[in-house]
């Protein structure tokens, strides 16, 4: 009887054990699975910021590199590649770049200028996914915004670089009555240029040239665009030139065309129109003077003073 009685309570116990570790393991599973279709995840968000800092990975794809925003509309892909007109090319969502088909997660984009890509997808967060590319071994991630509250203004200042680069060349249109006499006095064109270490200015003394590809630039240096703290609408722009030492200047946007230049050493100030918009990846003309440029521009992780600037070369 004794023996029967051990045995019965060495079953019962084996199967309670069985039982709560049944249970564990049933509470540790988690499901992955996302409960709407890549479709549906992809729409969920009128604009897809795209967080250039904190891609990770070596590789690039190149339409990604270029955009500011990303949107899939019905099978199109429009972005916001360029500063100048943020917020209402394309009623806020900027041009048609491409074709897109959405499966399984899975990701294909046929962009109209870089070609075939394809991207697992991953939901990282609510307003958060991933954009993972096998071929490059990259992950982008995209933050979710409707465009009635999108911060339109913060991106724009936040890459005033950009914004500069657009513009085949600056012309001085304004220089004030008050202010010191300075050598700044007789540069009338600025250029900024995209690609390369992506700081590069150059600056001209030419008078009334109608096309900016007939400018002779008489200087190649490098520039900066710094913040000041508590005013994101204001910011620095250091020029290098060389032995005549830095250009300071205050820099303010009056317009998506037009730039004021603010120089504190001599207290004078400067405005600069914009010649020879640059839209990237866009057929036909569309503002002004812009034509169908296919120039390198790309986003990179950056800071956004020049502290030590690179010796610079005056052209001869």
């Amino acid at each position: 009887m004794r023996t029967v009685k051990l045995l019965l309570s060495f079953s019962i116990i084996a199967t309670l054990f069985t039982s709560c570790y049944t249970e564990v393991i049933v509470e540790e599973y988690v499901d992955n699975t996302p409960q709407i279709s890549i479709n549906q995840l992809l729409s969920s968000y009128e604009l897809w910021y795209v967080d250039i800092n904190s891609t990770v990975g070596y590789g690039e794809t190149p339409f990604l590199q270029k955009a500011f925003t990303i949107s899939f509309i019905n099978g199109i892909v429009y972005a916001n590649n360029n500063i100048v007109g943020l917020g209402n090319s394309g009623n806020g969502f900027g041009i048609d770049v491409g074709e897109y088909d959405a499966y399984n997660m899975i990701l294909d984009v046929n962009h109209d200028l870089d070609g075939f890509s394809t991207f697992d997808v991953y939901q990282i967060d609510g307003n958060t996914i991933e954009l993972y590319n096998p071929n490059n071994d990259t992950s982008y991630f995209l933050d979710g915004y409707q465009r009635n509250n999108f911060d339109y203004d913060f991106v724009f200042y936040d890459n005033i670089h950009y914004f500069l680069q657009e513009y085949e060349a600056w012309e001085k249109t304004f220089t004030s009555e008050f202010g010191a006499i300075n050598e700044f006095d007789n540069e009338n064109y600025l250029q900024f240029l995209a690609g390369g270490n992506d700081s590069t200015f150059r600056s001209s003394q030419d008078i009334n040239i109608n096309n900016p590809n007939n400018l002779y630039w008489d200087y190649t240096g490098i520039y900066g665009v710094g913040n000041i703290t508590g005013n994101m609408y204001l910011k620095t722009l250091t020029l290098d030139y060389d032995y005549l030492g830095n250009e300071y200047f205050e820099l303010s946007v009056i317009n998506d065309g037009k730039i004021e230049l603010y120089h504190p050493n001599s207290g004078t100030v400067y405005e600069f129109e914009g010649r020879g918009y640059i839209q990237f990846l866009k057929t036909g003309n569309t503002k002004g003077d812009s034509k169908d440029l296919n120039i390198e521009k790309k986003r990179k992780f950056r800071k956004d003073k020049v502290d030590n600037p690179r010796e610079n070369t005056r052209v001869k």
